[in-house]
């Protein structure tokens, strides 16, 4: 046998078969890099006139005014009482949001009485029930709160109901043959093979509360971030508008990281297109 025929008949390992480069590591910085450079371009336009200072403040004076207002306790507060909002709304929406596609997803019982008013719901504006929500539960904390959950429910539902029905059916005919029962075949089976699909819909339920928060907090708030940058439009107080929206996307992007980490534990076994 010849030495190529040798070489050819060598078992070699598939690109697929080695070990992924350990994600996080460079990852970081290249990700921070477009943010960074869009500050800096921020901050020369504003330095060179380019950007008017009535239109948007330079990133320095939004920093400095950041400073002030965190020694006074105002921004320590509002964000706060705008996370106790969010954290409230957000768990009752998704309670309902995972409970209701659990239920619609296993049986056709279910997805008959559960997902043609889901589904009717879900085309409503948003935004339009809050006249609506003011009418049934005041001007208080209670419109709000719904508001930010009904806005969560319906991404998760979504993709919790499709994750339950996209399990692969011989893997509940292997648990049936392992004499596993209704609940512990929802549990070893069912949920976990929905939960890359939740964890999408968990994804964008976040983007989707904080995006209902703003819109809530505009209306009738006497605290939190809506009523700091309400109170500043009335005194032209452009660098606190700009810092509030900077407050809300900075949260965003913190509790869509804590998601990005908790997919990239749970989800181990799950191999991507960059590996990661």
């Amino acid at each position: 046998m010849s030495l190529l025929s040798l070489e050819s008949a060598r078992p070699r390992s598939r690109p697929a078969d080695r070990p992924a480069a350990r994600p996080g590591r460079l990852r970081v910085p290249w990700r921070a890099a477009s943010p960074l450079a869009l500050l800096v371009l921020w901050q020369l336009a504003s330095s060179t006139g380019v950007l008017a200072e009535r239109l948007l403040p330079a990133p320095a004076a939004i920093a400095s005014t950041a400073a002030e207002l965190f020694e006074s306790g105002v921004l320590t507060d509002a964000i706060g009482v705008s996370l106790q909002r969010a954290v409230i709304g957000f768990a009752v929406g998704a309670a309902a949001g995972i409970g209701l596609a659990v239920l619609a997803a296993l049986s056709r019982f279910g997805e008959h009485a559960v997902d043609p008013p889901m589904q009717m719901l879900r085309a409503l504006p948003l935004f339009g029930l809050i006249p609506l929500f003011i009418l049934w539960f005041g001007i208080g904390e209670t419109p709000k709160i719904a508001l930010v959950a009904f806005g969560v429910a319906f991404p998760l539902y979504l993709n919790t109901f499709a994750g339950i029905r996209g399990v692969d059916r011989k893997l509940a005919e292997v648990g049936q043959v392992l004499r596993l029962g209704r609940a512990g075949l929802i549990r070893h089976i069912v949920l976990p093979g929905a939960l890359p699909q939740v964890l999408v819909g968990l994804r964008q339920s976040l983007g989707v509360a904080w995006l209902a928060l703003i819109v809530a907090e505009q209306i009738n708030a006497s605290q939190g971030l809506g009523f700091m940058i309400n109170d500043a439009r009335e005194f032209l107080r452009t660098d606190v508008v700009v810092l509030g929206l900077l407050v809300y996307a900075a949260l965003g992007l913190i509790t869509d990281g804590i998601v990005r980490l908790v997919e990239r534990r749970a989800l181990t076994w799950r191999g991507g297109l960059l590996g990661a």
